[in-house]
């Protein structure tokens, strides 16, 4: 039985992919979600989401290595690592641009990484989709922030055991509980199919090495056998409500942008949370007048379906007046943020029990 949770209309299909026009923008591909969760398997999943309406190419951007923060955070991820695969053979399946299996060859580790939007030159990368075909093999499997866009999250690890024979495993996808908990649901977004807890990491393998949060708790990561992946959860799942107030805090931001027009107003990340917060809005029928990143590759590019242009921290900082609005999309920023402008702003973290 499938149990609703959440809907959203008209989403971009491919939230972190950017245009040369705000016309081709504009025009891009939109879909629906529907959030559902199973009362036998306890998973969360959009039960409109169709895999034939994704390709990845170049034009997709979610790197999030620029700053130092997140650099952080690599570091925290490569720290697990080490105290499981240190002196292994690895695979990174999903290795983006490649910028964290670069950082794992330059500390001594042997990688492999599989990606179909891969941009570079490295010959230890494939760029391709991962399959049982591809006869790769290694002593264990690197996947983080895969598994939420695979429709069927269970037949894809046990693809992957089978043509791996085992092994281990450290998947990090989202913390669903952490996006409950924050009425995050800018942090909904078609591309993510499945949304995770910790307990259904755990649920699916007999035998976890280890488990927990990372990023300030917004996401999960897990360690595990891979030749233990078990079919359904061992014991009967808990079932999620959303609050009433899960979107109020879109109608805070608008009431603050209205009420102060000629203050100035700007919303500070342009990856997967700031291109869903500018959409919805827009179709509240207000506008911010930049939306910031700081990955060179969105700068002046243009948002799916918002259309909205993306500019640098720099154009940002000039451009927009002191005492300005900043609506920051991920709270783990914040004092980043606030460095890189001389605090000359008024900041607003939308993830923040202060803004709820």
């Amino acid at each position: 039985m499938l149990h609703e949770l959440y809907r959203a209309t008209g989403l971009p299909v491919l939230q972190n992919r950017t245009f040369a026009s705000a016309e081709e923008a504009r025009a891009s591909a939109s879909a629906d979600i529907v959030l559902v969760q199973d009362s036998q398997s306890g998973l969360i999943f959009n039960q409109a989401f169709d895999a034939d309406k994704l390709s990845y190419d170049a034009d997709y951007q979610n790197e999030q290595a620029h700053s130092a923060q997140f650099q952080q955070h690599l570091n925290d991820v490569e720290a697990i690592l080490a105290r499981h695969f240190k002196g292994r053979n690895l695979i990174e399946v999903g290795c983006g641009k490649g910028y964290f299996l670069e950082m794992l060859r330059e500390k001594g580790y042997a990688i492999t990484g599989i990606d179909p939007s891969y941009e570079g030159d490295n010959p230890d990368v494939i760029k391709a989709p991962f399959t049982r075909e591809l006869g790769l093999a290694a002593d264990a499997i690197v996947l983080r922030h895969v598994l939420e866009h695979i429709s069927d999250p269970l037949a894809f690890l046990a693809q992957m055991a089978a043509a791996n024979q085992g092994g281990q495993i450290y998947i990090e996808v989202p913390c669903f509980d952490w996006i409950v908990e924050h009425n995050a649901w800018f942090d909904v977004f078609y591309e993510h199919v499945n949304y995770f807890r910790l307990a259904d990491l755990r649920a699916m393998f007999g035998n976890v090495l280890e488990a927990g949060h990372l990023f300030g708790g917004q996401y999960l990561y897990i360690v595990a056998d891979l030749s233990t992946l078990q079919p359904a959860p061992v014991e009967t799942p808990s079932l999620l409500t959303l609050a009433n107030t899960f979107t109020a805090s879109l109608e805070r931001a608008v009431q603050i942008i209205r009420a102060a027009p000629a203050q100035g107003s700007a919303i500070w990340g342009a990856s997967s949370k700031g291109v869903i917060y500018s959409l919805a809005l827009q179709r509240a029928g207000v506008a911010v007048d930049r939306v910031v990143d700081i990955n060179p590759a969105k700068q002046g590019r243009y948002l799916p379906l918002s259309g909205a242009r993306v500019s640098s921290p720099q154009e940002a900082m000039d451009a927009l007046p002191d005492g300005a609005n900043l609506f920051v999309m991920n709270s783990n920023y914040l004092e980043e943020i606030k460095r890189m402008t001389d605090a000359r702003f008024v900041y607003h973290a939308v993830d923040s029990a202060s803004f709820q």
